[in-house]
């Protein structure tokens, strides 16, 4: 339900030229800017003769109409359920790096907010409001990891900062490793793929490996040990494509075990050994992460543990299943 009375806003000469998002959070009916940028994503603020956007410069004597909705009451950030724990590798005035669990996604849905905490919610219950790239569902996010994947997350808490790591991962500097466990084993110890990833066609929610209209992508991999049908491998993508790892693995015919969305055809039917300890996930984590710091720029090099699970399944293998 939607408060029916509109409020009204006159900019003053002060506020001539600040942002949308800012002068709403200024106003006392408004908690914050993640809340001003929710109402502008809903649809509830009004700027005669000029499209509504988070980021819009507001002129002197401009009249700005919003209304509260009333569950705005109850943050989508801040979920009424338990806040995760969630482990800090690092954390100083600027930065944060957290060792995300499985099961966590970075941030609600685009268009939707999941009632279970995200990565996002438990940083804004943990440090308050943090800063945001024009998306209020997304405070201190400097990267994803997927919702199953486990490992190094790095979170800004300074606007500075966020622009600063935002840039690293745009310009390629930040520096990633991941390890994963996968089905069969690569016929080279080391190689790069360098395969443009798309949309697929015949699932748009997927992503694929495509000829012509894809952004071009590269992942280095290494084989750190193998196994009797399975290899432990050490992946550095050099870009930042969704699922790009996955994806890259899958098209050389080596799928993650327990991925249930890319399976290569070779590799669509094989399954865990009877007795193995299964992770119930794709295995995949994200081990170190090495960008420079935003402010001294000197590298900072973060390393996550290998997550439990696929330790045990690594353990298993090595006992059960030597390379022939």
């Amino acid at each position: 339900m939607t408060d029916p009375a509109p409020l009204h806003r006159v900019v003053p000469a002060k506020d001539s030229g600040v942002r949308l998002d800012v002068f709403l959070a200024g106003q006392p009916e408004v908690q914050n800017r993640s809340q001003a940028r929710r109402m502008i994503d809903n649809g509830l603020v009004e700027v005669p003769g000029h499209r509504v956007r988070p980021g819009l410069n507001l002129d002197a004597e401009l009249t700005v109409t919003f209304r509260r909705d009333v569950q705005e009451v109850v943050d989508p950030l801040k979920p009424e359920l338990p806040v995760p724990e969630i482990s800090l590798l690092y954390d100083d005035p600027d930065i944060c790096a957290i060792l995300k669990p499985v099961g966590i996604a970075a941030h609600p849905p685009d268009g939707r907010h999941r009632p279970a905490h995200t990565v996002a919610s438990w940083a804004q219950e943990r440090f308050g409001d943090l800063p945001s790239v024009d998306d209020a569902k997304r405070p201190g996010i400097v990267h994803r990891l997927d919702r199953e994947t486990s490992g190094v997350m790095l979170l800004a808490k300074t606007q500075v900062a966020l622009d600063f790591l935002k840039a690293q991962f745009r310009d390629r500097t930040a520096e990633k490793e991941y390890h994963c466990i996968v089905y069969g084993a690569p016929r080279f110890q080391s190689d790069w793929i360098e395969h443009a990833i798309g949309t697929d066609r015949k699932h748009p929610e997927r992503m694929a490996v495509v000829n012509d209209g894809g952004r071009a992508s590269s992942t280095y991999y290494e084989v750190v040990e193998r196994f009797d049908g399975f290899s432990h491998v050490m992946c550095r993508p050099k870009t930042g494509r969704t699922h790009q790892i996955r994806v890259h693995m899958t098209s050389i015919g080596h799928s993650l075990v327990g991925d249930k969305v890319y399976r290569s055809r070779r590799r669509q039917h094989d399954s865990l050994p009877e007795g193995a300890p299964d992770p119930g996930r794709h295995c995949l984590h994200a081990l170190r992460l090495t960008v420079p710091h935003p402010l001294t720029q000197e590298p900072l090099v973060i390393e996550a543990p290998m997550a439990d699970d696929m330790e045990l399944l690594l353990a298993w293998l090595q006992q059960n299943r030597p390379a022939k």
